[in-house]
């Protein structure tokens, strides 16, 4: 099931607090970026966090799940999901641990393989 826009509008007005942060839509469901770096995802109206060290002693004890079939465990955001505060928090103290979105160079995109 694809996610639905309300959803991810509702999603982006709770992470508001947490800076410059944009989504693109990507086969049905949304990544969430901020700087450059991707942290989230919206997958089934279900809102997943990159796990991250900070992020897990933040939470305490974190709910895991994939956020689509072969996916590694991120942070699956149920309980606290309307806590903006809480949310925007994580969100800031997540981001310095994660690594900025890999990018094809042209070198790789135009190689000619024999």
């Amino acid at each position: 099931m694809a996610s639905n826009q309300n959803f991810v509008d509702f999603v982006m007005d709770q992470i508001q607090g947490a800076g410059e942060i944009t989504v693109r839509k990507m086969f049905g469901e949304y990544a969430i970026y901020s700087d450059g770096k991707i942290f989230g995802l919206i997958c089934d109206n279900q809102l997943f966090i990159k796990p991250t060290t900070a992020g897990r002693k933040f939470i305490g004890e974190p709910l895991e799940a994939p956020p689509y079939p072969g996916a590694k465990n991120s942070f699956l955001i149920l309980d606290q999901l309307e806590n903006s505060q809480w949310l925007s928090e994580l969100i800031r103290i997540s981001l310095p641990e994660l690594p900025m979105q890999k990018t094809k160079s042209k070198n790789s995109e135009n190689k000619k393989h024999d």
